[in-house]
Parts: C-alpha cells; sequence; structure tokens
C-alpha cells in the first residue's frame, strides 16, 4: 500500500473504509481549476480580442497555447509523480496553475497572454490526472462510485458551466476576471491538499529525452494542425501540410520506439488491457460529441439567432444541472445496483439524442426549444461518466494508476480537439455547400421572394432586393451546416456504443480488487 492512499489505510476492522469526503473535496476543488479554465475562457476571446486589437488567427492562439501545453506534458504525471512524488507534485502544480492565472489577467498583449496560457497548460496538465489517481488510491471498489460521482460533478459540470459563469464575469468585471477567478479556488484547494496528503519519498527514475521530444513535437504539431487548418484551407496550406507530416511522422515514431523499450514516457503495456483501451477509445469519441456540439453552440445562439452574451451563457444551466443531478443518481444509487456498462450505453444514447435534438431546431427557436436537448445530453454526461471511469481502471494496478491517468486524460483532451476541429469545420464546409444549393434554386422574381419583400417596401427590381435574398439564403446555409453538425456530434456519441461490449465487467466490490489498496 503506497502512501498516497491516506483513506484506504483508515480502514475499519470489519472491512467497511471509512470515507474521507475531505479528500474528495480537495481533489474535486483541484479538478475544477483545470476543467472549468478549458472553457470559460472562450466566451471572453471576443473582448480580449478588442482590447488588444488582435486577428482573429492570433486570438485562437490564446486557446491553442493552452491545450498544446496541456496535452503535450500530461503522459509526463506518472514519470514525474514517481520521481517527486504526488504531494509535491499536486502542489507545484497548483501553485504553477495559479501564478499563471493572475498573470493572465494582467496580460498586456497577445504575446505575454500567449506565453502565460502556455504556462497555464503546462502546470494545469497534471491536475486532473493526479486528482483522478489520488481518489482511486483512497477508496475501496464499493465506495469509489459514490467519490467518482462527486469528482464527476466538478470534471463534467465545470466546463458545462463555464461559458454561463464566464459570461457573467465579463458583464458585469472584464473579461481579465475570468483569470482571477481561479485564485480563491486555487487557495482552498491547496490548503486542503497540504491537509489532507502525506509526504513521499522521492525515487530516481530514467528519462526518455528523445521519447519526450518526439511527444511534444506530435502533439504541437497535430494540435496545429486541427486548429488552422479551417482558417487555412486545410491542406491548400503548405504550413497545415507540413505540420500534419511531422505530427504523423513523429508519433509513428513515438508508438514504434515505446513499444520497443521497456521505460518510456508512456508504458504502452497498459494498454493490453482491453477495457482500459476501449475506454480511451470511448472517451475521445466522447470529447468529439460533448465538446464539438458545446464548442459550437455559442456561436449558433450568439452569432445566428442574435442572443445576448448573458442569455447566450443562461443556455448551459440546465445542462450542467442535468449533469450534475445524474452524476450525483449514478454514483449514489446506480453504481451498486447495474452493470456499468448499461449506464455506459444509456449515457451515449442521451448524450447523442440531445445533440440530435438540437439538429431539428430551426432560426426561430426560443430559450427552452435550445435547452431541453441540453438537459438530455447532460443527464447523459452524468450517466457515462461515472462507469466509464470504473471500467477504464478496474484492472489497473496502483503503480500504473498515474500513468494511466495521464494517457486517459491526453485521450479526454485529443477528442475535445479533435471534436471542435471536426465540427468546426463541417459548419464551414456545409455552409458553403447548402448556400451554393440554395442560391441556385431561387431568384428576386420568385412570386414566394417577391410577396416576402413587399411588406418592407421592395420590389424585385430594387437594388436591395439581390442583397436581401443573399443575407435571407446565407441565414438558411449557416442554420443547416449547423443542424448538420450537430446530427454528426450526435452520431459521433452512438458510435462509442459498441465499445462497451469490449469492456469487461467489473469484479465484485468485495474483493477489493487490484485498485483498491
Amino acid at each position: 500500500m503506497t502512501a498516497a492512499a491516506p483513506a484506504a489505510a483508515a480502514a475499519s476492522q470489519d472491512g467497511e473504509p471509512q470515507v474521507r469526503w475531505t479528500v474528495v473535496l480537495a481533489v474535486v476543488l483541484t479538478a475544477v481549476l483545470e476543467v472549468l479554465d478549458s472553457t470559460i475562457v472562450n466566451v471572453a476571446l471576443p473582448h480580449i480580442k478588442a482590447s488588444f486589437g488582435i486577428t482573429s488567427d492570433q486570438t485562437v492562439w490564446i486557446v491553442t497555447s493552452y491545450i498544446v501545453a496541456s496535452v503535450a506534458v500530461m503522459p509526463l504525471t506518472g514519470l514525474l509523480s514517481r520521481r517527486y512524488g504526488r504531494r509535491r507534485l499536486i502542489i507545484t502544480a497548483i501553485l504553477g496553475f495559479a501564478a499563471f492565472s493572475m498573470l493572465g489577467g494582467l496580460a498586456s498583449s497577445i504575446e505575454t497572454m500567449v506565453a502565460f496560457r502556455l504556462g497555464q497548460g503546462f502546470f494545469g496538465a497534471f491536475l486532473i490526472p493526479l486528482s483522478q489517481s489520488i481518489l482511486f488510491q483512497s477508496f475501496s471498489r464499493e465506495n469509489r462510485g459514490k467519490a467518482m460521482a462527486m469528482f464527476g460533478l466538478g470534471v463534467v459540470v465545470a466546463p458545462v458551466l463555464g461559458p454561463t459563469i464566464g459570461a457573467l464575469l465579463t458583464e458585469h468585471f472584464s473579461w481579465r476576471a475570468v483569470f482571477y477567478v481561479n485564485l480563491p479556488i486555487a487557495g482552498f484547494a491547496l490548503a486542503m491538499i497540504m491537509g489532507e496528503l502525506p509526504r513521499e519519498d522521492i525515487r530516481e527514475v530514467r528519462v526518455d529525452w528523445m521519447g519526450l521530444g518526439l511527444m511534444v513535437v506530435a502533439i504541437g504539431a497535430l494540435q496545429m494542425t486541427l486548429d488552422l487548418g479551417e482558417s487555412r484551407g486545410w491542406f491548400d496550406s503548405r504550413l497545415i501540410q507540413v505540420a500534419a507530416l511531422v505530427a504523423l511522422i513523429t508519433s509513428v515514431t513515438f508508438v514504434v520506439r515505446g513499444w520497443s523499450l521497456r521505460e518510456n514516457i508512456i508504458d504502452f503495456a497498459i494498454l493490453r488491457d482491453r477495457s482500459f483501451a476501449a475506454a480511451n477509445v470511448a472517451i475521445m469519441g466522447f470529447g468529439v460529441a460533448m465538446f464539438g456540439s458545446i464548442a459550437i453552440l455559442p456561436l449558433f445562439v450568439q452569432g445566428l439567432l442574435g442572443y445576448p452574451i448573458l442569455d447566450a451563457g443562461y443556455l448551459f444551466m440546465p445542462r450542467g444541472v442535468a449533469a450534475g443531478f445524474s452524476m450525483v443518481i449514478t454514483g449514489a444509487v446506480l453504481s451498486r445496483k447495474l452493470d456499468p456498462r448499461f449506464m455506459m450505453i444509456v449515457g451515449l444514447l442521451l448524450t447523442g439524442t440531445g445533440n440530435i435534438m438540437l439538429s431539428w431546431l430551426n432560426l426561430d427557436a426560443g430559450f427552452w426549444d435550445l435547452s431541453w436537448p441540453g438537459v438530455v445530453s447532460g443527464l447523459g454526461m452524468g450517466l457515462f461518466f461515472v462507469p466509464m471511469s470504473t471500467l477504464a481502471f478496474q484492472n489497473v494496478t496502483s503503480e500504473k494508476q498515474d500513468e494511466a491517468s495521464g494517457l486517459y486524460g491526453v485521450t479526454r483532451s485529443l477528442g475535445s480537439s479533435v471534436g471542435i476541429a471536426i465540427i468546426g469545420w463541417q459548419v464551414a464546409r456545409r455552409t458553403s455547400l447548402h448556400y451554393a444549393t440554395l442560391i441556385g434554386g431561387v431568384t428576386v422574381f420568385d412570386r414566394p421572394f417577391a410577396a416576402w419583400l413587399a411588406p418592407q417596401g421592395l420590389t424585385p427590381q430594387s437594388p436591395a432586393a439581390a442583397a436581401r435574398l443573399a443575407e435571407v439564403v446565407s441565414q438558411q446555409a449557416t442554420m443547416m451546416a449547423f443542424q448538420d453538425a450537430f446530427l454528426l456530434s450526435g452520431i459521433a456519441a452512438f458510435a462509442m456504443i459498441p465499445l462497451a461490449f469490449a469492456m469487461q465487467k467489473p469484479m465484485a466490490a468485495a474483493g477489493g480488487g487490484a485498485m483498491a489498496h
């Protein structure tokens, strides 16, 4: 038993562990720091853009720099936790994240902002894997569902409510407040972590510097391809061609070296566990489904439907409440009674259905027309997250817990990045396609269009008639493109369902299992 498992060590004589909810609260606060920042900044980007006087391409780097740094160093979680101990690493990560959050709020140019976001991403990368490892090590199998439900409240609900919180802070204070809000959360998390986790011994660990370099370059090049591809015309751009080629070569080299070396940045041997391997694919697909739709929803309601920033933010609240409710019910009640594979399937069905419901909307959609699909998807998120974590880590030993959590976090982050890129590309591509189709089937002299122009004091011969026709067709084409994108995100959720059948049914709780150390 490791020193990082304080709650497990507190088991009573009859074998029933004493649930230390202070551990749960400590790691939930720690995880919230990272996941909240993944979406709260997005709603403030137009204000940051105006404040710095920068282009849209430059604005993208505010998001990209954070993701690249986070995904690049996240696989190092296992190696660094073995070298310095979980307690030292997580305390350093919280302090570093808080410091760069404060600096982000003080940034005066795009250059300093990108540098500070890189720092945020670097330190934030360790927060979720370490938090998840601490939880799994601290609770036996029979209580892990409750603990993961509370953890899930932070990990799933925080990014869903991020746009709402970001909108409120930006509207009533300033875009800088979306960075400063991290400071009190970090303070509470730090105080609780320092009080709950014991000190650990430092161990010597060999670092595969070549593997580290390959991994960082591969992830950075892939992220550049995903983030800049749409604005640069994808493979029509030489930059995207080079970035994609570099990502492919370095990724293949990294994986081939990883399988042949005994000690690598990532121990690929853990992927021989079919449940863990399938879970990584599933969480990536779920990232495409969830974050892909969440990323374009503000663009849809603000840019196309004309909702003000606060109303657009409020639209995420029903989704967050539903996710929190289903998370608690799943962890406290359902996880003890139902096969987690069944709950995972139901969660994916609900998430996909909610996204497809968004594809049924039109330009006249009201607040609740937009909210109910979010409620359905939110219920699915809660039903998916807790059993997914149980299935993923059921066979992972305590020695490999940090490494597995780091890899799991990378696939989750890559899934969200791929989802945002694919769904964004789908909207742009389908808008052009639908516009070409629609504009070719109507002219200003069509009777229905002429009748529509009359109340506006226009005739088909008016100079403004052609402009109005182009405007209306553009709106309809964009609406249809968003419908296609929401449909695609729903299909992505459904496509993950077969993976549930590739996972092993969890062992009975009584045995404790490999992870109840």
